[in-house]
């Protein structure tokens, strides 16, 4: 399990997971419920009971989010099985961060407390992280009205069909999705179809992008899905992890509400979800793009000019950030204009307070959740539309980084951060981080002209000839006067 394969984009193709009931599990896994009442808690844990996974490396945390009364365990659970109470805070996403604090496995098998997980789920799902440690499983799931059910019976059936009429049961949206796109091997964004409510990731990677965010409370699981993807990982369903959703999904009930109730929380925490970023004008949470410029021996005048030209692209959806040593910059006393940090302290002065830029002595590995980092010779301000087509050039085929070659031999650089991610993911120290992106998601060079396009030739200016000043026009009367003479001289010649 230390082998971590440089998987191309989402193409998991290479990894053959074993087959169910022919191989030996040896990563324990945490099943972490979050459950407010639960009237189907008791199902949820006979299914669990009566799984395929090893009882000594399957423990179950029941999440209580403040039930009234409290939630007490049913008698048919899985051996390992454990109340967890909510101390502070409340909804999912506080649940779910409760339980896999106090979870002791090295997988994180999240699951809802309305779920019947086939006998194989956990199994299915786990077998995939025995291969490499930075995949995050989905099980399928379908929706069924909740039949009336004990937990006996759900113990021993031998499969969901035994419980529940799967033919007249709704399928969930992301199947489509899964089925179209190869199993998300040739998705573009598969974050998308990870929206819960049964997801497996390592305890690791569920720790390293902060678990899921309290502050959201729509849309939470997409959010969190998101923020993995930016982590690097690869996105895995598998068809074998099969359970049943007892309850018709929310937007069956009031599909337009719902959609709309979602929306601000992806809007600013999901760049990538331009569809949801047509306000112009607007600021949102997590920018589309940093812009990384480092200015440590920069003159302010140049910093400025820089920064302006960033602020002022077609792209605006973006942040700026200016690597320096900014924190040598002691407080205290008023600095004299002989400061050997003159520039540097001008440069504070002048941009401490736009929100749109930020002062760091050091850039982070990477831009997360951002989902692209620009870095430049500062001295290069961008052109207005370099990073509307950079973006543009690296969508086509999702590639990691494009490096464009500057004519002075110099270079300035979009990185996707999902790609860098993964490299960091799969490097060892000392690593070509480039190498390994060149593997998983491919570096493109270019030429600058497309980027930075030269200015327009002027157009030569043509002094037009002073205008012939048109002869007045005669006077009507005067005009008739002469036409008479002009007619009797005529009749007297003849």
């Amino acid at each position: 399990m230390n082998a971590r394969p440089a998987l191309a984009q989402n193409d998991f193709s290479p990894l053959t997971p074993p087959p169910l009931g022919g191989w030996s599990p040896a990563l324990s896994v945490s099943v972490v419920i979050p459950a407010h009442g639960g009237p189907h808690l008791g199902l949820t844990l006979a299914a669990l009971a009566a799984q395929t996974y090893p009882d000594h490396l399957m423990e179950v945390l029941v999440v209580d989010d403040g039930s009234e009364p409290p939630i007490h365990l049913a008698e048919i659970r899985p051996v390992n099985t454990r109340v967890v109470r909510v101390e502070t805070g409340w909804g999912i996403s506080n649940a779910v961060n409760t339980g896999a604090r106090a979870a002791d496995g090295e997988i994180i098998q999240r699951l809802d407390a309305d779920m019947l997980p086939s006998r194989e789920h956990i199994e299915a799902l786990a077998r995939w992280h025995h291969l490499t440690d930075y995949l995050v499983t989905i099980g399928m799931k379908k929706f069924v009205e909740a039949p009336s059910l004990t937990p006996e019976q759900v113990f021993r059936a031998g499969q969901l069909s035994d419980l529940v009429d799967l033919d007249r049961a709704v399928a969930s949206s992301t199947e489509a999705t899964i089925a179209k796109t190869d199993g998300l091997r040739k998705s573009r964004n598969p974050y998308h179809v990870c929206t819960g409510p049964t997801v497996s990731l390592p305890r690791d990677v569920f720790h390293a992008v902060g678990g899921l965010d309290p502050t959201v409370v729509r849309g939470e699981d997409t959010e969190f899905a998101y923020r993995l993807a930016m982590h690097g990982v690869v996105f895995i369903p598998d068809l074998d992890a099969q359970a049943v959703h007892l309850g018709l999904p929310a937007q069956h009930l009031d599909r337009e509400r719902a959609v709309r109730a979602v929306e601000p929380y992806l809007a600013h925490r999901v760049p990538l979800r331009r569809d949801l970023r047509k306000d112009r004008g607007r600021r949102w949470l997590v920018p589309y793009v940093e812009i990384v410029l480092d200015v440590t021996d920069a003159s302010e005048s140049v910093v400025r000019e820089a920064v302006a030209a960033a602020l002022d692209g077609k792209l605006q959806d973006v942040v700026v950030t200016l690597v320096g040593p900014w924190s040598r910059l002691a407080g205290g006393r008023r600095w004299s204009l002989g400061d050997p940090d003159f520039e540097l302290r001008l440069m504070r002065d002048l941009f401490s307070h736009d929100e749109r830029v930020r002062l760091i002595d050091e850039a982070a590995p990477t831009p997360a959740p951002t989902p692209f980092r620009y870095r430049g010779p500062v001295d290069v301000p961008l052109h207005r539309a370099t990073l509307e087509r950079m973006i543009e050039t690296v969508q086509k085929d999702l590639t990691g980084v494009l490096v464009v070659d500057l004519d002075d031999g110099r270079t300035a650089r979009l990185e996707r951060t999902s790609a860098l991610a993964r490299a960091l993911l799969l490097a060892d120290p000392g690593d070509d981080l480039d190498g390994i992106i060149a593997t998983t998601h491919g570096v493109r060079h270019a030429e600058p002209a497309r980027y930075w396009p030269p200015a327009p030739a002027p157009q030569p200016v043509t002094i037009p000839a002073p205008a012939t000043p048109a002869p007045e026009a005669a006077a009507p009367e005067e005009g008739d006067k002469k036409l008479l003479r002009r007619l009797r001289s005529a009749l007297r010649a003849n």
